[in-house]
């Protein structure tokens, strides 16, 4: 429990920033899902929906949501596996 003035002020940017990342967070999980279920089912978008993911992973790198490692990793799985499809 916030006991001071800059606690309640840090605990309400918490929540809001919490809130932010875990949006971002699930629109991000969404695209890969979407962008994974056309690869396998070689769909006609499917390579609009892998772009599309892919840009969605690079803006949650940017805005701090996922490492820079974890992003390369997310692409360059879904790069491989329609390379493979």
């Amino acid at each position: 429990m916030a006991n001071n003035p800059s606690a309640e002020k840090r605990n309400k940017q918490m929540i809001k920033r919490r809130a932010r990342n875990r949006a971002a967070l699930s629109a991000l999980r969404t695209a890969i899902k979407k962008a994974r279920a056309a690869i396998d089912g070689k769909a006609e978008n499917a390579s609009d929906l892998k772009k599309a993911a892919i840009s969605t992973i690079d803006k949650a790198v940017t805005k701090g949501v996922l490492k820079k490692e974890t992003g390369s990793r997310y692409a360059s799985r879904l790069a491989s596996r329609s390379a493979d499809a």
